[in-house]
């Protein structure tokens, strides 16, 4: 079983301490990090450490950070093929625009709406996990080898 944690809008020069104590509850079992965008700074992904971690940068990120992190990367969870991407850009029928992008593929994850999604989109699995530091909900993808579900959670809820 593999377990991704996943967030999305933080939004934060600097991670602080609420965000370092609340990232560590939330994502303490998680085998891989996916961060879909508008993290705003790097330093954020560094408390991550000693994960494997993904990350795309989001419309609000600076230069520095969007010249280190791709718009949008295809990563593979044992046998299923996940794609992420901000998806900053778009104001309607997101889903519809990254589906038409990346289809045929198993899962998209993305951020920006600060709405938290997790549904079937046809076959394809469409993830956004909202805003961690806005709306506090982040998801939880697990992947086995023949199924793929994810869960929104909200960070009041996590211990």
């Amino acid at each position: 079983m593999i377990t991704i944690g996943v967030l999305s809008d933080t939004h934060l020069l600097e991670p602080d301490k609420w965000f370092k104590k609340k990232a560590a509850l939330c994502f303490a079992d998680a085998d891989m990090i996916f961060h879909a965008g508008d993290l705003t700074s790097l330093s954020v992904l560094d408390v991550f450490a000693g994960k494997t971690v993904h990350a795309v940068h989001g419309n609000m990120c600076g230069p520095k950070t969007r010249d280190s992190l791709p718009a949008s990367k295809i990563v593979t969870a044992g046998n299923f093929r996940l794609a992420l991407v901000h998806g900053g850009g778009y104001l309607y029928n997101i889903e519809d625009k990254l589906f038409d992008i990346f289809a045929p593929i198993d899962c998209i994850v993305y951020g920006h709406t600060h709405k938290a999604v997790c549904r079937r989109y046809g076959p394809t699995l469409m993830v956004n996990p909202g805003s961690f530091t806005s709306t506090g909900t982040y998801a939880i993808i697990k992947v086995d080898r023949h199924s793929m579900e994810g869960r929104i959670h909200h960070i009041e809820n996590t211990p």
